[in-house]
């Protein structure tokens, strides 16, 4: 779709949607996410001119389909996937791509660092996905010199960089915020640093007594994403890896710096989302969300989960998408999402269907929240077919409707229970949904209640 669109942009200097639209410029990107928001061609362009709204839309990408992240627009869910060296491999992964959107994943991270050819992984996956591709860059980076990390130098990050960008990479996850005067500020923490590029980043910094590379080289990665149009995703490498940890020091620290690298890749026009913790007790997530749009400028939020307990692994797609909710009804434009296995092990296919599911109800929820227009409409639809016994119109609607219609065959599987005004829990003579009222029986009962009434205004006279 995108091939004619991009082709007149090629050979010039920046190529960013964020550049088009501060030239008053809207593109076909832009035309198309429009459409797919019910929202003002304008509104997008000066949305993203203004940064609060990111295109993750590289010109290397053709087969994508546009989308937007930002608080203008409906709440988005990445999806994480990625082969490792214990585990899973190129088919697989390409095979959870197909899974995640098919479940409703408007953006998916490519998270490989073993397995395989990483390169060939990328490719495959960026070739086969019509959402957006995120990377992080990073961990090929440490595979490029052998797991050595004291062995990194600023070329080997900006040469990965690069290569992702020639692929096809729409956003990576950059951990430029993270400064070696940072390191002291997590020694009272449970859990330190959670973040594997953040560790990577502090591990070198400790060795070499040197600042951040990637903080350093900014601006040499602002010139590659300028060429290809790569949005920053900011990566929060000190986030909290734990309720006890949340909103310290290193945390807001941290913060502070990305907000200024955010208005420095604005000065070239460059995209910007930031990433936000992943552990947060429910009542500072407003907080959370209101810091970083004050620190960052309004620059889209993206946050991993949080969880809002520690205390249930093997359901951390429930503890996180609790406050998923929480954090995309207080302004966060999108969530990634959290596997059962989180903390425990690499997601298989079903663990990704059962994060993004849980994700998708809580963006859901936080658009109706928040108001959207005609965000409610497909619940009204939904629940008029539950009202009317149109089971198979209930599975239509529903986020996942293989497993809505496998919960309810697996007790009523003929096809003659797909009309019947019931299910398995109520049975026949116990369906509350079956009491029918008509309007001539509301006309009599609303003249027996006016009668009553009066009764009892004459009584207490």
């Amino acid at each position: 779709m995108r091939t004619e669109w991009v082709a007149k942009r090629r050979g010039q200097a920046n190529v960013t949607q964020m550049n088009y639209a501060r030239q008053g410029v809207i593109t076909e990107e832009m035309h198309y996410v429009a459409q797919r928001e019910n929202l003002s061609p304008e509104l997008i362009r000066d949305e993203v001119a203004r940064g609060r709204m990111i295109i993750p839309a590289n010109v290397n990408h053709p087969n994508l389909e546009p989308m937007c992240i930002g608080i203008a627009s409906k709440c988005k869910v990445n999806a994480n996937l990625g082969a490792s060296p214990n585990s899973s491999n190129l088919q697989e992964e390409v095979d959870k791509l197909n899974l995640a959107v098919k479940y409703g994943a408007d953006t998916v991270m490519d998270l490989s660092t073993g397995g395989g050819n990483l390169d060939e992984i990328r490719t495959a996956i960026i070739k086969a996905s019509p959402v957006p591709i995120g990377t992080v860059p990073i961990y090929q980076a440490l595979e490029s010199v052998n797991g050595r990390i004291e062995k990194l130098t600023p070329d080997d990050f900006l040469h990965i960089i690069e290569k992702h960008a020639q692929q096809g990479v729409d956003y990576m996850t950059i951990h430029a915020g993270i400064l070696i005067e940072h390191l002291p500020l997590v020694k009272n923490r449970i859990t330190g640093i959670v973040s594997r590029g953040g560790g990577i980043i502090a591990r070198w910094m400790l060795h070499h007594h040197k600042q951040n590379p990637l903080y350093t080289h900014f601006d040499d990665i602002i010139e590659i994403f300028k060429k290809h149009d790569v949005s920053f995703s900011l990566g929060d490498s000190l986030r909290p890896g734990c309720t006890h940890d949340a909103s310290d020091e290193a945390q807001l620290a941290e913060l502070k710096t990305l907000g200024q690298l955010t208005r420095k890749a604005w000065e070239h026009n460059v995209q910007v989302m930031v990433e936000g913790p992943g552990h947060v007790p429910m009542d500072q997530i407003e907080f959370n969300v209101k810091k970083q749009m004050e620190e960052c400028s309004e620059a889209p939020f993206y946050v991993l989960g949080p969880l809002v307990t520690d205390i249930a692994p093997g359901y951390d797609h429930i503890t996180s998408a609790i406050g998923a909710a929480i954090a995309g009804w207080h302004g966060t434009a999108m969530l990634c999402y959290v596997t059962p296995k989180e903390h425990l092990g690499l997601p298989d296919a079903e663990d990704v269907r059962n994060g993004l599911i849980a994700y998708k109800i809580a963006a859901h929820a936080a658009d109706i929240a928040r108001h959207r227009q005609g965000a409610r409409d497909r619940d009204d639809e939904l629940s008029a077919a539950r009202y009317n016994f149109d089971w198979n119109r209930q599975f239509e609607l529903s986020l996942d409707p293989d497993r809505a219609r496998e919960y309810h065959d697996e007790t009523l599987p003929a096809d003659i229970y797909k009309t019947a005004e019931f299910c398995s829990m109520c049975g026949p003579k116990f369906c509350p949904m079956q009491t029918k009222v008509d309007a001539d029986a509301l006309t009599e009962l609303e003249k027996y209640l006016a009668q009553e009434a009066q009764k009892q205004e004459v009584a207490q006279v």
